[in-house]
């Protein structure tokens, strides 16, 4: 097999997989907001959003797949910033619940975590299984791996409502979906400067980790 054959077979499959993805963080972000709004919770409504912005950032990776280095860079820097703006809308959020009160349901949180937990680990496992990830395709398993845990927050906050009856837990999960947020939006922009230098050939000392 010549090596075009297999450029447009690896692009074929992972655009078959970004489109699964993205309709799949669709689903769930529908669910999530749903749920949020009904089960009147600040970590449900934060995963909406987060499971939005992740559809978006599947939709860049498939533009992205046919387009230059630059423009894939670009694509991640929007992801980044993207992130860091979901989580002050979600702090935001948490600050006015706790201010004006909220009651969330605990059976709810517990029910819509666990089904989303799940299609986030078939989202993870896709894009675990790509070959050769481009520097926004490595942003897009950040999104998927930052959902998973998340979830695992959600159920025990569900959990800790369902007993207490208390609405802090669920602050609590929200205002960490948006730190997870803020650490994978800085992990994506890092990614995306030290793939400008690895492309140029140069190196700079600011950003390592």
């Amino acid at each position: 097999m010549s090596g075009e054959s297999k450029l447009k077979l690896d692009s074929a499959e992972r655009r078959r997989t970004l489109w699964i993805v993205l309709w799949l963080n669709v689903t769930i972000a529908a669910g999530f907001f749903i749920t949020g709004a009904v089960g009147d919770s600040n970590a449900l409504i934060a995963n909406g959003l987060d499971n939005s912005s992740d559809a978006v950032v599947y939709g860049l990776s498939l533009l992205a797949l046919t387009r230059s280095r630059t423009w894939k860079r670009g694509a991640a820097r929007f992801s980044g910033v993207m992130l860091l703006v979901f989580a002050g809308g979600v702090v935001l959020d948490a600050i006015r619940r706790f201010l004006d009160g909220s009651e969330p349901v605990g059976v709810m949180m517990l029910a819509m975590a666990a089904v989303a937990a799940v299609v986030n680990l078939i989202c993870l496992r896709l894009l675990q299984k790509m070959q050769d990830k481009d520097v926004n395709l490595r942003a897009a398993t950040t999104f998927s791996f930052n959902d998973f845990v998340t979830n695992g927050g959600i159920i025990i906050a569900g959990i800790i409502v369902l007993v207490t009856e208390a609405n802090w837990p669920d602050l609590v999960v929200g205002i960490g979906v948006a730190g997870i947020a803020v650490y994978g939006g800085i992990e994506i922009l890092r990614d995306a400067h030290m793939d400008n230098h690895d492309e140029k050939k140069t190196q700079h000392t600011g950003l390592r980790k």
